[in-house]
């Protein structure tokens, strides 16, 4: 991975997590002042949207993890299964928090259900990312076992030379 590519992509990193953590702040500080000032009130959206946010910052920080190692040259190791598996959690647990953002907007959308299957589409594509990074999980553990393989010939072929 080129030197600008890890900056660039560090910056995104940065940016989403100082943005969700921001608006995570901002909404506990309107969540705990007094109703009477005209602050919002807890409701379940409010909520589903903070641990969203949650879910987001765990797979940025585990893409940061990731990127690291390949910068180190030590993703092809089994420490790196740790961070996608989280991130694979991270996103399943996105989906479902969709999916019931979906359950508790749904009642306001009775005169337009085509609403409700668009959002639950939605959940669908994310679980579908889900899939798709558990499926680079299963490439990156074929390269780490590759990557032993050719430490152990190397070393067989050392013994020889």
């Amino acid at each position: 991975m080129g030197m600008w590519t890890v900056r660039a992509l560090r910056a995104v990193l940065v940016v989403v997590l100082a943005g969700t953590v921001f608006v995570q702040v901002l909404m506990v500080w309107a969540l705990a002042t007094d109703p009477e000032d005209g602050s919002l009130p807890l409701t379940p959206l409010r909520v589903l949207t903070m641990l969203g946010m949650v879910t987001a910052q765990v797979a940025v920080v585990c893409v940061w993890q990731l990127v690291a190692m390949v910068r180190r040259g030590t993703v092809f190791s089994p420490a790196a299964f740790r961070y996608v598996d989280v991130m694979i959690g991270a996103i399943v647990s996105a989906a479902l928090l969709w999916f019931a953002v979906t359950a508790v907007n749904a009642p306001g959308q009775r005169e337009d259900p085509g609403v409700t299957l668009i959002m639950g589409g939605v959940g669908v594509a994310v679980l579908g990312v889900a899939l798709i990074v558990l499926v680079l999980r299963m490439l990156l553990a074929q390269a780490v076992a590759r990557d032993v393989e050719a430490t152990r010939m190397r070393a067989e072929l050392d013994e020889v030379i």
